[in-house]
């Protein structure tokens, strides 16, 4: 089953105020639409995640994100979606997300795709808890109704078809509207308190507040070892340090990488390194450990996590550790994106014992500390 994503983000947010369009404000610490694409693209369902963005948006779109599939949307929502599913080209399901909802957890694409085995379309919905009045005063029976919220779910044949059958001088409401116009079914699924729209200045701080007092710490430990061969180069928090023999591994054998993955890994209960990047798998043979510590970051990002600080302690006899401590902290910080100080890397020995006391091998030892939202 191939599922794509498709982040409709093209419009120009001027009820936000700012002098960007809201899609590309920061939020959280990064751009508003990362939030929504880190979420996607880290999810195991989804194969690609395709962004819509208004007409000379081309720039803010790769600062925000880099080079990603994207489309140029038109003059109306409806009329982008159709430009995203016409860029994607043949799926089998598809997911269409607002970029003003940025924090998307997992469990609600689990619950839409879990919809889609037996249903033609998917939307996450909360329940009306406040009452509610038509402008005359008319109170209006509230049982029943739902808030609809992005991602909206569909079989890729289905939301094709309603796309092309749908009036073009009529609007739609949400694309699930469509589907019902040509009686198919959709189901509705629990949504989050996360997925609140963002539409006008005063959502922003209600936005950030939001994250803050849904985050809870999490502090999680790795621990990695490898020995010292002959003729390899030696790797440490992606610097090259060098010494007389490297470390032997799958990948390019950075020790204090792999023990940093394994422990932001650890914040979210994402398995090890070796579940991501198994070492029989050839893709990984020299790999840059870079990578792995940037998918293990993208998926505690995902979660809506925000990692505060990495402590570090470096085992072995050799080589010294002091000269490139700096450059080390350096450069970890600028995998994760966070600034030095929040980054600590200590180095010790074992006083001559064990396989690092004998020169065999280096250990390292790594604690992260995040804060990912409440469950």
């Amino acid at each position: 089953m191939r599922t794509i994503a498709i982040i409709v983000a093209a419009g120009q947010g001027t009820r936000a105020g700012g002098t960007m369009p809201k899609q590309f404000a920061p939020l959280a610490g990064k751009p508003m639409l990362e939030h929504g694409f880190d979420a996607l693209t880290s999810h195991p369902a989804v194969d690609d995640v395709y962004v819509v963005i208004g007409p000379g948006q081309e720039e803010a779109l790769r600062a925000a994100l880099g080079e990603v599939p994207f489309a140029i949307g038109g003059a109306t929502r409806r009329e982008s979606v159709a430009n995203g599913l016409a860029a994607l080209g043949q799926a089998d399901r598809v997911l269409i997300h607002d970029a003003a909802r940025p924090f998307l957890p997992h469990a609600v694409i689990d619950r839409l795709l879990a919809a889609l085995e037996t249903h033609d379309g998917a939307i996450p919905g909360l329940p009306v808890a406040d009452t509610l009045v038509t402008a005359t005063g008319v109170s209006v029976p509230r049982d029943g109704l739902v808030r609809v919220q992005t991602p909206q779910a569909f079989r890729y044949a289905a939301i094709v078809q309603a796309h092309a059958a749908w009036p073009a001088d009529a609007e739609a409401t949400d694309d699930a509207q469509m589907l019902r116009a040509l009686g198919m079914d959709v189901a509705v699924v629990e949504g989050s308190t996360m997925l609140e729209k963002i539409t006008h200045p005063a959502d922003f701080a209600a936005a950030e507040a939001r994250h803050g007092a849904a985050m809870r710490v999490r502090t999680a430990t790795g621990y990695d070892v490898h020995r010292f061969a002959e003729g390899e180069e030696l790797w440490l928090g992606g610097v090259r340090v060098p010494h007389a023999r490297g470390l032997s591994g799958h990948s390019d054998a950075d020790v204090a990488l792999h023990a940093i993955t394994d422990a932001l890994l650890g914040t979210i209960g994402a398995g090890d390194i070796g579940m991501h990047f198994p070492p029989s798998d050839p893709r990984w043979r020299g790999a840059a450990s870079a990578r792995f510590l940037e998918h293990a970051a993208a998926l505690v990002a995902a979660e809506g996590g925000v990692v505060d600080f990495i402590d570090l302690t470096l085992i072995c006899e050799a080589p010294k550790i002091g000269p490139h401590r700096e450059a080390i902290r350096a450069s970890i910080a600028g995998i994760l994106g966070l600034p030095v100080s929040a980054v600590s890397v200590k180095a010790t020995t074992t006083e001559r014992l064990g396989f690092t006391g004998r020169g065999e091998g280096m250990a390292a030892q790594a604690i992260a500390t995040v804060r990912v939202p409440a469950a």
